[in-house]
């Protein structure tokens, strides 16, 4: 896969568009677009983009999403947008997301747009 690299155990990025703004941080509260789904097999389980969705707020860096998403958001600036893969257990873990059809230890992967970082 081109370009992908190491964010830390667990967690991989590969970066579809570079960003043009600042640089995500602990503690920002960020909104993002995202799409999320199972990477085996590749099953979209949430889209920020679907009709009735919007853009997801939350605080990054804290605890507030699964580890991956902060630790894969921390190296992100406005504007990019980057493919993050997310092993299970940096995901929903053993008990895995059962109301969005996410198995126990299921590797995820979620495409995030980063729309504002502050």
């Amino acid at each position: 896969m081109a370009n992908r690299i190491q964010v830390s155990d667990g967690v991989y990025k590969e970066i579809l568009r570079p960003g043009n703004g600042a640089k995500v941080q602990s503690n920002n509260t960020i909104t993002v677009h995202c799409i999320g789904s199972l990477s085996t097999p590749l099953k979209k389980f949430w889209s920020t983009k679907d009709p009735g969705q919007k853009p997801f707020t939350f605080q990054v860096g804290v605890g507030k999403v699964i580890k991956g998403w902060d630790e894969g958001c921390l190296t992100m600036a406005v504007g990019e947008v980057a493919r993050i893969t997310i092993a299970g257990y940096k995901g929903y873990g053993a008990q895995g997301f059962p109301a969005w059809g996410i198995p126990p230890n299921a590797e995820l992967q979620f495409e995030i747009e980063i729309l504002s970082a502050n």
